[in-house]
């Protein structure tokens, strides 16, 4: 195959596809995500046969455990899958809408309508269900998608796409409004980043590797985040139940997720009391852990840390644990560690729970929350595209709104300018 060219004809096809898309109805829009839903409920068996496949060809490959653990499509994942389909379907469509809109002293009025970003290019690793949630929110705000999947799963991908060839038909919609790439030559991603004019946006979803090497070689806008490095940090005024239960669930709820706890805080006042307590959970999870020098004292084997520990993304059953001397010392350690992802904080005292939201500079910030709950379904944005870990257009979950843009627009009455 002569990838430059695929991937220019990818290229063309998605461009012309997004102004089909842009200028569809939300009645439209709804239909293909409904139809979708139907073509994956009817088609269990083959995404079941196709991603086992996958799995097989993964364990033969040596895939990792956190990897294999994302590329497993269960019935329960594509239950999943068309929830998501039919959650944003019903979701207010943002396109069109018109806000802020003013009179100015010459008399026109000025406002701000949401658009569509265009044409989408988004780069993940093993997770089948991510073509479904990905092809959703494109295809709801407006824009046309090329997706890249990982190699590894690309029977499941393959299964997955055709299902959503046959909502887009079924909306009369061009099949080109969401397009799996299929081949797996990594030229392709190459092409696909450096397509500035076909591609308006890269999102990238998978490993530290992958996102670095989008963001350094693209020659299109980027939204990203490297690391999943959160942390939950249970003060001295904490309700002991509520934190035993929040520690536990965002570290050991699944392993494998940018919004797994990978570091444990905790105030030195009720160290002692509630460390072992959460040890004996962990020990009983095969959760290791590795704390600081007071952590190992008040916890029989515990690992002593190092420093590259505060700074990792485990995606396994390991956890840093260290006994801070109070918020702002967690705050200190959060801010020179964190991959400003999402932390929490367990406390019962207002005060310290509003300074913790106010201070701490990452794109979730939770009180009395797992960091599991980090996530577009949970948020309410029917599913997510991806983590933003970025300041600048989108930040946290990127649903709906973070895959549009704003235009200003201008009514007048026949004004013009003295």
């Amino acid at each position: 195959m002569d990838v430059k060219a695929y991937m220019a004809t990818i290229g063309q096809q998605a461009r012309a596809a997004s102004r089909a898309i842009g200028k569809a109805g939300t009645g439209t829009k709804n239909t293909a995500l409904l139809a979708m839903a139907d073509a994956i409920e009817a088609s269990r068996d083959k995404l079941i046969a196709a991603n086992q496949i996958d799995l097989e060809n993964g364990k033969k490959n040596g895939l990792e455990p956190a990897l294999l653990d994302r590329l497993e499509l269960t019935p329960k994942g594509i239950d999943g899958m068309i929830e998501g389909l039919q959650q944003v379907a019903s979701l207010p469509d943002p396109i069109g809408a018109i806000t802020d809109l003013t009179y100015q002293p010459s008399g026109i009025q000025v406002g701000k309508m949401r658009v569509p970003l265009g044409v989408i290019g988004i780069i993940y690793e093993s997770r089948p269900n991510v073509t479904v949630e990905a092809a959703s929110l494109c295809l709801k705000s407006g824009n046309s998608t090329i997706l890249r999947g990982g190699s590894e799963a690309i029977n499941s991908n393959q299964a997955v796409a055709e299902c959503i060839r046959i909502g887009l038909e079924k909306a009369g919609l061009p099949p080109s409004v969401v397009q799996v790439i299929e081949t797996t030559d990594r030229a392709a991603v190459g092409e696909l980043i450096t397509m500035p004019e076909f591609v308006d946006v890269i999102i990238p979803r998978g490993g530290k590797g992958l996102i670095e090497r989008i963001s350094n070689d693209a020659k299109v806008p980027v939204i990203k985040h490297l690391d999943g490095i959160c942390h939950v940090y249970i003060d001295g005024a904490a309700d002991r139940e509520k934190a035993i239960n929040i520690a536990v669930n965002a570290k050991t709820q699944r392993y494998g997720t940018c919004n797994t706890m990978e570091t444990l805080l905790i105030a030195e006042p009720i160290a002692t009391e509630l460390l072992p307590i959460l040890a004996e959970q962990y020990h009983a999870k095969g959760v290791e852990l590795r704390g600081c020098e007071k952590t190992c004292a008040i916890v029989n084997g515990a690992v002593a840390a190092t420093k590259e520990d505060w700074d990792t993304e485990y995606l396994a059953p390991i956890l840093s644990v260290k006994v801070v001397a109070d918020i702002e010392d967690a705050m200190n350690h959060i801010s020179q560690h964190s991959s400003e992802h999402t932390e929490t904080i367990v406390t019962e005292n207002y005060t310290l729970a509003q300074r913790f939201l106010r201070e701490v500079d990452s794109s979730s910030v939770m009180v009395n929350a797992s960091t599991r709950f980090a996530d577009g379904f949970e948020y309410g944005l029917g599913a997510e595209i991806g983590i933003s870990t970025d300041k600048l257009h989108a930040r946290g979950p990127v649903g709906l709104e973070g895959l549009t843009t704003q235009k200003y627009i201008v009514l007048g009455d026949g004004h013009i300018r003295q």
